[in-house]
């Protein structure tokens, strides 16, 4: 079973790399951009007999490791 893992900052909470985006994009001239937020996107594959069994693994993953779940928000989507 294959599954997508978005993380990305909460609202409210300061992008500087998303920021940098941006001043890059103005400095190409791509003056209609408002904001950029960045983040990360995994793409995993699991043995899961279940789609039940795939999400809460995935989701046990996310709160142990892949997300900084003080900062950061999560979606899961099975592909």
């Amino acid at each position: 079973m294959k599954a997508r893992v978005t993380i990305m900052l909460k609202d409210g909470v300061l992008d500087p790399q998303g920021e940098a985006i941006k001043q890059a994009l103005t400095s190409l001239e791509y003056n209609k951009v408002n904001s950029v937020r960045q983040g990360k996107v995994i793409d995993l594959e699991l043995n899961e007999s279940s789609k039940k069994a795939a999400i809460d693994s995935i989701q046990e993953m996310c709160e142990k490791l892949l997300a900084n779940t003080v900062i950061e928000n999560y979606e899961i989507k099975l592909l």
